[in-house]
């Protein structure tokens, strides 16, 4: 076989691979099977069984298409590649983004990927007659890659002012925590520290407890936290911001129960400014607060303003 055969054979064979994996059909196409290889570290010649999990980046990715399949891609495709592809393999549960420093931040050039070796021991099997007994057996251990993919697509992810990033489940406040997180916390509290985000489906997804204790601040497990907690060290402020969507709005007896824990500024974020004129009664009634209307996302409402020192 020639060496163009074989390339196409390959490419062909790792686009089978994906669709007996479940990836949907917009993963289906030879971006997706050289990214594959790539990090298989597959060459053209050597038998699925032979395949490794190597960690490695987007570029050398890309000087692996050139240099083992002849695909070569502008420079300026890298963020295409990682977005539109390696992005989604991580979703699917078929790769790991930073095994050996999960924490790295989001930006930075060291960031790696690799095979999780689950899907790496099934790989090898593609192509030998043990491929379907292993396929059902991986399925059957694992949830299937189809519903992953969509659940983990409906993720929130939102960078952290350090440039971790976190992912919140969808729904509920959490679009809105986002928006505070990004938007508002480097408009008006640049270089601020997030030390406390609440999730309603995980709960705590941040909670630096030492940065707080080291502020003065001591909160059990189950005290009730506001959605989100910055600290703003310019000002040597706590933030305490609670974000709504329909109701509830801050009151007097939340005011009260956040008081008896932190020094604070107590932020208030809602959604639909409509409901928003009908709550400011109560809002106004929880001395300390300010309010920031989604529909007006990059401005703050100032209501009455009251920095409570501990």
């Amino acid at each position: 076989m020639s060496k163009a055969s074989a390339i196409q054979t390959r490419i062909q064979e790792a686009l089978a691979a994906l669709q007996s994996l479940g990836l949907p059909r917009e993963q289906l196409n030879d971006r997706s099977a050289l990214t594959l290889l790539a990090l298989l570290d597959l060459k053209p010649n050597l038998p699925w069984p032979q395949a490794s999990n190597p960690r490695c980046g987007v570029t050398p990715m890309m000087q692996f298409f050139a240099r083992q399949y002849h695909k070569r891609y502008a420079p300026n495709t890298r963020e295409t590649l990682r977005r539109f592809t390696v992005h989604q393999f991580e979703q699917a549960g078929l790769i790991t983004k930073n095994p050996d420093q999960p924490r790295r931040p989001i930006n930075s050039p060291n960031t790696v990927y690799q095979i999780e070796p689950a899907a790496l021991t099934l790989l090898r099997k593609f192509k030998t007659p043990a491929w379907d007994k292993a396929l059902a057996e991986y399925k059957c251990h694992h949830a299937a890659l189809r519903e992953k993919y969509a659940a983990a697509r409906a993720m929130i992810s939102v960078a952290l002012p350090d440039g971790h990033q976190i992912d919140l489940s969808p729904g509920g406040q959490n679009p809105l925590i986002k928006m505070v997180i990004e938007q508002f916390c480097a408009l008006h509290a640049g270089g601020s520290q997030v030390l406390y985000v609440g999730d309603a489906r995980k709960k705590a997804l941040v909670w630096e407890k030492n940065a707080l204790r080291g502020l003065g601040v001591s909160v059990d497990d189950h005290g009730k936290m506001p959605d989100l907690v910055v600290h703003y060290k310019a000002k040597g402020w706590l933030l305490l911001i609670e974000a709504v969507i329909s109701h509830g709005p801050m009151s007097p007896k939340r005011h009260q129960e956040l008081k008896t824990i932190f020094g604070a500024v107590l932020i208030y974020a809602h959604i639909p400014l409509r409901k928003s004129a009908e709550e400011i009664g109560s809002i106004l009634g929880a001395i300390g607060t300010e309010c920031l209307l989604r529909s007006m996302p990059l401005s703050v409402i100032a209501l009455r303003c009251l920095v409570l020192h501990p």
